[in-house]
């Protein structure tokens, strides 16, 4: 696979051509960004990480059902993927809450939801990604209603099958964001990456935070957070 020329950079990716029109190579940085790109540095080691436990969790959800755009680990921080239209919503499944949620509505951080909720929020940067719902997507014309409800049904199907998994390890799924494109054909995908920077992850025993967020307060230990929950899925894959 003949690497091209790089069509984007983002805030934690670059995404580089290949001698087929259909696939695409993606590239993980170090660099992390919180609030918006407000807050700006460096997590030494995340791009290895982010690639690894992205490529390993994107296998093990389509041995589930859950199609995705990943096709090969080309190395520790690059992967092919298949070329997607991506989806201008952002997905986001809570179980617990925390962030934003307990922010908004002026609840603890903490409390168990009886059932897992989802929040849309329209992808766009200038505007600050904010929250919108169906009908607010389907005026957009963001996509469409058959779309929305496979882009749902996908959504709820990788919270069932992360929450059994990181329970396995000994971590609390939290919450988390998903991102979903369009093929060639017009088939949904899951799409984009699933690490730490993605979702909130926290030890089952003690609470402690092992995800972004301890780069978001400024709690430190952020490398050893990274390391610590790779270390627990790996360990759960080759166990």
């Amino acid at each position: 696979m003949v690497k091209g020329e790089q069509l984007y950079e983002g805030k934690a990716k670059k995404v580089f051509a290949t001698d087929d029109p259909e696939l695409l190579i993606v590239s993980y940085k170090d660099d992390a960004t919180a609030f918006n790109g407000l807050k700006k540095g460096t997590i030494s080691g995340k791009g290895v990480i982010n690639n690894q436990m992205s490529n390993l969790l994107m296998r093990y959800l389509a041995e589930k059902g859950v199609p995705t755009h990943y096709v090969q680990e080309l190395s520790e921080r690059e992967t092919l993927v298949k070329k997607v239209s991506i989806v201008p919503l952002e997905v986001i499944i809570r179980n617990i809450s925390a962030g934003s949620f307990a922010k908004h509505y002026g609840v603890e951080e903490g409390i168990v939801f009886d059932a897992p909720t989802i929040e849309f929020s329209y992808k766009n940067d200038e505007l600050g990604d904010p929250l919108i719902n169906e009908y607010h997507a389907l005026a957009l014309k963001l996509a469409t209603k058959e779309e929305i409800e496979t882009i749902k049904k996908y959504s709820f199907r990788v919270n069932e099958v992360l929450k059994d998994f990181w329970k396995q390890c000994g971590v609390t799924l939290v919450d988390f964001k998903l991102e979903f494109g369009r093929l060639a054909d017009g088939t949904i995908v899951l799409a984009d990456e699933i690490s730490p920077d993605t979702c909130r992850l926290w030890d089952s025993a003690t609470g402690k935070k092992l995800d972004k967020d301890r780069f978001r307060r400024d709690l430190g230990g952020v490398e050893d957070a990274y390391q610590e929950i790779m270390k627990r899925l790996t360990d759960a894959f080759e166990g």
